[in-house]
């Protein structure tokens, strides 16, 4: 009789721990699901970050007017407080040109396929295909003439929100090494800060 209430105890024992394992097996499934969704969305950002035109030309859209008292003026060096690229916040830019403009965060699907760009900073009111006079309001759609990344040109975009500013045009080595980047469009005023003397 004791044996058998042992193994009756032995039985229920296993069975308890069994569930118990179950349920934290669910309960990993889940934390490696929610980390996957995570990683994939830091990997859609990176991959964004990548196929951005790091250098670009001196050369800007035309009827582009160049700031006439800028806070950074040409030649000028500041700090970007910015961070559209790896490598980008914290480098020292030289500044290669100044422009009065109203700058356009923008979503859009790429003509060249893949995922949408959701918030892409920052495309230029010159840098639109024939648009109405600016400053554009959120959701108006627009097709983009800016070439910053692989897709971007002649995409279908939605103006996501609209800053009027001063743009910069810079130079800048990355903080993660690599080749120096010239001619990066664009950074706002509000993304450069002073260099402390």
């Amino acid at each position: 009789m004791k044996t058998k209430k042992v193994i009756l105890g032995l039985g229920l024992s296993l069975s308890l721990i069994l569930a118990a394992c179950g349920n934290n097996n669910e309960g990993i499934n889940q934390e490696s699901q929610n980390s996957q969704k995570t990683s994939n969305s830091s990997a859609n950002s990176e991959s964004h970050m990548e196929e951005m035109e790091h250098s670009g030309s001196p050369e800007v859209p035309e009827g582009l007017k160049r700031a006439e008292d800028p806070t950074y003026p040409e030649g000028s060096k500041a700090m970007i407080e910015t961070d559209h690229m790896a490598g980008m916040k914290g480098a020292e830019a030289t500044i290669t040109g100044a422009f009065e403009t109203t700058a356009y965060v923008v979503s859009y699907m790429p003509t060249n396929g893949g995922d949408p760009v959701e918030n892409h900073k920052w495309v230029i009111h010159e840098e639109l295909d024939q648009p109405d006079s600016g400053p554009l309001a959120p959701g108006t759609e627009v097709t983009l003439k800016a070439s910053h990344m692989k897709g971007m040109e002649g995409a279908k975009a939605t103006i996501d929100s609209a800053n009027q500013t001063t743009v910069y045009m810079i130079d800048y080595m990355p903080t993660t090494g690599g080749e120096k980047v010239t001619n990066h469009k664009w950074v706002t005023e509000d993304e450069l800060s002073p260099i402390e003397q």
